[in-house]
């Protein structure tokens, strides 16, 4: 028990401080080291840090890398050569003033649904939305709400096929596909965005109501990379398409012909295809995608090694800070008072893991206010045990693998996140002004979702 309250001191103090901006790098593996030292292993501390600790770190490193550098990359060559912005504007055109909301929400799905990171979405969308809801007198502080709606709800968690790093991380634990339960993730995503359109649509409402009109704020100016002109609508998708269907051809038909026997030898570690094969599938559509912008837009970017370099810095810190949290995450399910926890959480639901499944990682999501971090501190320390339980229950993984993704994408969203904070301060408000209708999009509606999938798993099954 005394090792258990360790552990409970260690994580609020990592949620604490994370909040107060402290690197979860430095944070990290001290708590870790604290937690170890509060369970009477003093001695052993620096072999936790070397043997355990930074064994999950470099293991999530070696796994997930290809895809935090590939995204980052493709995320900023869609910026500089200016499709991101031929995407938005194609929305904001086509919907009309009448459905600004709805464009805005559109145009971020997409291109997250594309591969696009959030932050190349925020700063391609916000100056439209801005420019967009005050023509129209809509209330700016709705702005980060819409932002969070399309880019950080169903197309990171719940739509079958999203690149998005929640979606890729239970893979290889359940021996799944970005296409895990397609039909109840299809069936999550339309009630998260049509529930989450008719809340937002009903704030505006209200605010038109109390005549509150955009606001009065200072503008801040947000800083655009120089391109040559903007692209077509087609070449500006063109890699988005790449993306998608390359992701599904290679899952699908082309990866699972080849022989890949040699896979099982000790050579390759004695894994399987099915282990491996979204993480290389979405690997080549990330490549075959950037090779596709450099090529339909050579002239277009100003300079192409430049941001192709920016786009791999720009990848290092987060994958570094996940992996810290995995690293993390890795010391405390060795320490004797985790077990204690653990049984604990998956006594919860004894017959229904899914339940159980949910809640550990939504908790460990909203505690280091990260989908990806919690979601992997979560698989990493209980994964296997959530695999073992399924098969006795007779529950699909693909289930497992979908309810898993949903369930990183919820208490994430509290107020110490960094999407949230990122959005805030690029729109030039604060949580008092916008949090709230955020905290409804991406906390309370995906969470309805999530146990909307639960119910609907556990009656008739994956589909």
């Amino acid at each position: 028990m005394i090792g258990l309250i360790g552990i409970v001191i260690s994580l609020m103090l990592l949620m604490y401080l994370a909040y107060k901006g402290f690197s979860v790098i430095v944070l990290a593996p001290l708590l870790a080291l604290f937690a170890v030292a509060w369970s009477g292993l003093s001695n052993e501390l620096l072999g936790f840090y070397s043997q355990v600790f930074m064994t999950g770190l470099g293991g999530y490193i070696i796994k997930y890398f290809p895809l935090f550098l590939l995204g980052a990359v493709f995320g900023k060559l869609m910026d500089d050569s200016g499709s991101a912005q031929t995407i938005a504007n194609f929305f904001v055109d086509k919907l009309g003033h009448r459905r600004a909301m709805l464009s805005i929400v559109l145009s971020c799905a997409i291109l997250t649904y594309g591969g696009v990171s959030l932050f190349v979405v925020g700063f391609a969308v916000f100056p439209i939305a801005s420019a967009l809801f005050k023509e129209l007198g809509i209330p700016k502080r709705l702005i980060p709400a819409a932002i969070m709606l399309g880019a950080l709800t169903f197309t990171m968690t719940a739509l079958p096929g999203t690149p998005a790093i929640q979606n890729a991380i239970p893979m290889p634990f359940f021996n799944t596909d970005l296409y895990a339960a397609p039909g109840l993730g299809t069936l999550a995503s339309i009630f998260i965005l049509l529930t989450g359109m008719w809340w937002l649509n009903k704030r505006l409402a209200q605010a038109d109501l109390n005549k509150e009109g955009y606001g009065n704020h200072v503008e801040m100016h947000v800083e655009t990379k120089l391109v040559k002109s903007n692209p077509s609508l087609i070449i500006a998708f063109a890699p988005i398409l790449i993306v998608i269907i390359t992701n599904l051809v290679l899952t699908k038909l082309i990866l699972p012909s080849l022989d890949t026997a040699y896979l099982a030898t000790d050579k390759f570690g004695n894994t399987s295809l099915n282990s491996v094969i979204g993480l290389w599938a979405i690997i080549c559509a990330l490549v075959l995608a950037c090779v596709s912008i450099i090529v339909l837009n050579w002239k277009a970017i100003v300079d192409i090694k430049d941001s192709i370099q920016q786009g791999v810095s720009s990848s290092f810190l987060p994958i570094f800070n996940t992996a810290s949290e995995v690293g993390y995450g890795s010391v405390i399910a060795s320490l004797a008072g985790f077990i204690i926890l653990r049984d604990f959480l998956v006594g919860i639901a004894p017959n229904n893991p899914l339940i159980s499944e949910a809640i550990v990682i939504n908790v460990l999501a909203g505690i280091t206010g990260s989908a990806s971090g919690g979601l992997s501190i979560a698989l990493n320390t209980m994964g296997e045990t959530y695999k073992n339980l399924a098969i006795e229950h007779g529950i699909s993984q693909e289930l497992m693998h979908r309810v898993a993704s949903m369930a990183s994408g919820a208490l994430d969203s509290l107020p110490h996140n960094g999407a949230v904070i990122t959005i805030i301060t690029l729109c030039g408000l604060t949580h008092k002004q916008s949090y709230y209708d955020m905290f409804v999009v991406a906390v309370i509606i995906p969470l309805i979702a999530l146990c909307g999938v639960i119910t609907l798993g556990t009656l008739f099954g994956s589909f």
